[in-house]
């Protein structure tokens, strides 16, 4: 493990029954910054994600997933969300017919964190108050008593994250959050984005829409059919055209 890395895939092959999805993927995320995983459709993001949150399918059959120094390969998802690695999937799974205040409490109840101490953030110190997760989402905040089946679908991405920050965690991992948004809604998920990674969380974004990745990342992996094709700084992916126009259709 690299002395900068804070989540670290080291040769992880991963499949899907007899399917071999991930061949010998090695990555890293570092502490506090804004890491971008990017493909096209099928290339194995999700799986990547999946499979470092301990989600069965698919199944890690080579490889290790290390969490700040800790083998965490073969723990339950339960047991890796409560060493601090949130997953917020691209089907969000709020409760539609409960309010946005009812959804992000039911958050805060899901799970016991009393355990989790000597954290330096207040992302990681068992979550986020209420107060603390409106002030980073204040749509959210103007919404608070209307129902989540009836927000955008922008307003129902930061629903999703905001569920994330008030369970608490040290790294949030994002699937997909722009699809299916207007651009105007995206620059809204993106500025939300941005304030969380200001003030502390890791993250890891998988994202179709390599060019708003970009814009907010500070590394950037491309994956192709399962293998990585590109690991470097977000700038030097821009600057990349041969990589971007094959891999990434951008």
């Amino acid at each position: 493990m690299s002395a900068d890395a804070f989540l670290e895939l080291d040769g992880v092959d991963a499949y899907y029954g007899q399917s071999h999805i991930l061949w010998d993927v090695s990555m890293e995320v570092r502490e506090g910054e804004i890491c971008a995983l990017l493909g096209r459709n099928g290339a194995g993001k999700t799986t990547t994600l999946r499979s470092i949150a301990g989600a069965r399918p698919p199944d890690v059959r080579s490889g290790t997933v290390r969490f700040k120094g800790d083998d965490i390969t073969d723990e339950s998802t339960e047991n890796i969300s409560a060493r601090g690695v949130s997953l917020v999937p691209e089907e969000r799974r709020i409760f539609p017919n409960l309010t946005v205040e009812e959804n992000i409490h039911l958050s805060g109840v899901s799970r016991n964190w009393s355990n989790r101490v000597g954290r330096a953030l207040s992302f990681a110190e068992g979550g986020l108050s209420n107060e603390e997760v409106y002030a980073q989402f204040p749509r959210l905040d103007d919404r608070r008593t209307q129902q989540a089946g009836t927000l955008s679908g922008g307003e129902q991405q930061m629903l999703a994250i905001a569920r994330a920050l008030k369970q608490g965690g040290d790294i949030m991992m994002l699937d997909e959050p722009y699809e299916g948004l207007a651009p105007q809604i995206i620059q809204s998920v993106e500025d939300a984005i941005r304030r969380i990674s200001e003030n502390g969380m890791t993250i890891l974004l998988v994202e179709q829409n390599a060019v708003a990745a970009m814009k907010i990342a500070d590394r950037a992996y491309v994956l192709d059919q399962g293998e990585v094709v590109f690991d470097g700084t977000a700038e030097a992916l821009r600057e990349d055209e041969a990589t971007r126009e094959k891999y990434l259709g951008v």
